[in-house]
């Protein structure tokens, strides 16, 4: 995957956060193929942990899809890998901006939008699809929690959730929470649960093949 036979990188000029500019720097991987014609392509927005916050971006590379991509792995997408700044957590506001960044710079296809993170990641994910379910096509958070008084909301959005059953930084209990309520409201949510892992169910959660074909299958609902 490519932008000009290298990863690209970008930087999102988000308005207003403590009164004053915020840049999201991210790395943008797209096929090759992609931009030879007029295809819009299904967009992957990975959000990373609290161990890869800070001003190289290099660091965003170190687990999931970025790392993969990195070690040669080909996907039939673009990808879309933003850092958050060092000693900050997710900003939701500046992912909406950088959601709205993406889909007019690039050629993507709105309605092929899947958002997965991991750790403080994964909680971004599901905050950003609880605040906006009418984005994305599904979500796959990895070892992160949200708020299960808001499943309701993610009905319509195809969920796949990983977490490791032995994770002592982040505990099972915050995922089952969010499935348990999911699975009341009727959603389509698939949950895998690792008994032998702890934290790191990230790197074979993102090692599943069958997680980028059910990406691929999915297709926001028409408001």
């Amino acid at each position: 995957m490519r932008i000009g036979g290298a990863t690209e990188e970008r930087q999102a000029r988000i308005a207003a956060l403590n009164g004053r500019p915020h840049d999201y720097r991210y790395l943008t991987f797209l096929p090759d193929a992609a931009g030879r014609d007029e295809q819009r392509w299904p967009l992957v927005i990975f959000l990373h942990g609290s161990g890869e916050r800070g001003t190289n971006l290099a660091l965003v590379k170190r687990h999931g899809i970025p790392r993969l991509i990195h070690e040669g792995k080909q996907f039939p997408f673009v990808v879309v890998a933003p850092q958050c700044p060092p000693s900050e957590w997710w900003s939701l506001d500046a992912l909406d901006a950088l959601y709205d960044e993406v889909l007019a710079k690039l050629p993507v296809d709105p309605d092929r939008v899947i958002l997965t993170g991991l750790s403080m990641g994964a909680y971004a994910t599901w905050g950003l699809a609880l605040r906006h379910p009418q984005r994305f096509a599904a979500v796959a958070p990895v070892c992160g929690g949200g708020n299960a008084k808001q499943a309701k909301r993610l009905r319509d959005v195809p969920v796949w959730t990983f977490h490791g059953a032995r994770d002592d930084a982040v505990p099972l209990a915050e995922t089952e929470a969010m499935v348990t309520a999911l699975q009341k409201h009727g959603a389509n949510v698939r949950f895998t649960v690792y008994p032998d892992l702890g934290h790191d169910s990230w790197s074979r959660a993102y090692a599943t093949a069958e997680l980028y074909e059910w990406m691929l299958r999915q297709r926001r609902k028409a408001p």
